[in-house]
């Protein structure tokens, strides 16, 4: 018979091992009916589910694996506002079958990210459930101007001729994802850096900051992958078609130098266009913007690491490499 945690106050007990309930932001921490937290006049907030089967497979991610991500894809979010994180809340739902060790890996895999960004877990709730899931809620605090005021970046408000630039990796996820889905965990050996990208992505909190500095940035989270997400930063709430243009266009160039050398391998071993697919990407956890064309070689400087994607247009269509795009890309509920 498996062992399992005895009781709820195991359970609790276990958190409490891996999350320190004393912190600047808690006034009142866990273990109260409602916590009490020090925060600033405006906070930014974001909530997102991570369920197995739909968002994971445990055939492939290892139990800090999951704790991780469940935390990484928040913390994005708020990479994409420029904030700073303050603090979440997590609700866990609980199947049946996992001993006490699997959960002390999965609250290792979350809490070494909280403490790497000194996140405070403030509480949450917790269920039997016939699967596992996780519900992660987080606010973050504004990067300030130097009067003072609050500012938190947003997807709307880009103009023609704006800059469309990224800051992380495009489509090394989806590759990692599909090593992953194909043979396993066997994966990680040979794919370390795509499944790395997939089971592991890395928020980019500081960059995020950095860009908050600057004005007329458009910024968001790329998690839908640039098929989808593109359209939306454009103004167009779902997606790019030809009935249904965005309500701007853009005129972008990806080649394949701006790829990792496992897309090229991985698409050239399944016969797949690793163009497309970065295209079509998914899970990417980078971030994706504009800004003005002339503070942009300035931006360069200051993050490395950015890419140039291409340029906002007017016309309402979106144009990849001289060629109107008919990709959608990712719909939850398709």
């Amino acid at each position: 018979m498996t062992h399992k945690l005895s009781s709820e106050v195991a359970f609790l007990d276990c958190i409490d091992r891996h999350f320190p309930n004393s912190h600047a932001h808690l006034i009142i921490g866990r273990g109260d009916d409602c916590a009490v937290l020090a925060c600033p006049e405006r906070i930014c907030l974001s909530s997102d589910l991570f369920l197995e089967d739909i968002h994971f497979r445990e055939q492939y991610f290892s139990p800090e694996d999951i704790g991780y991500k469940a935390l990484a894809v928040s913390l994005s979010d708020i990479a994409a506002s420029g904030a700073t994180p303050l603090g979440f809340s997590l609700d866990l739902m609980i199947p049946e079958g996992r001993n006490p060790a699997y959960w002390d890996d999965f609250f290792g895999g979350m809490a070494s990210l909280a403490q790497k960004y000194n996140v405070p877990l403030a509480g949450g709730d917790l269920s039997k459930s016939p699967i596992l899931g996780t519900s992660v809620t987080i606010w973050g605090a504004p990067t300030r101007t130097a009067g003072g005021t609050p500012v938190f970046l947003s997807r709307t408000g880009c103009s023609e001729g704006d800059i469309i630039f990224l800051v992380g990796t495009l489509g090394l996820a989806r590759t990692g994802l599909y090593a992953l889905e194909s043979i396993g965990r066997n994966a990680v050996d040979e794919y370390p850096a795509a499944t790395g990208a997939h089971l592991r992505p890395v928020p980019q909190l500081e960059a995020g900051q950095l860009l908050s500095a600057y004005s007329g940035i458009t910024l968001m989270d790329l998690s839908d992958g640039l098929a989808r997400d593109l359209p939306r930063l454009l103004g167009e709430k779902t997606t790019a078609s030809a009935d249904k243009p965005s309500a701007k266009g853009a005129s972008i160039n990806i080649t394949t130098d701006m790829l990792h050398a496992e897309q090229l391998s991985y698409a050239l071993e399944k016969n797949l266009d690793p163009v497309l697919e970065a295209f079509k990407g998914g899970e990417d956890y980078a971030l994706l913007g504009t800004c003005p064309a002339s503070i942009f070689a300035e931006l360069s400087v200051k993050l490395p690491q950015i890419q140039k994607l291409g340029i906002v247009t007017n016309n309402g269509k979106i144009i990849m490499n001289g060629q109107p795009v008919t990709e959608h890309g990712f719909d939850h509920f398709a």
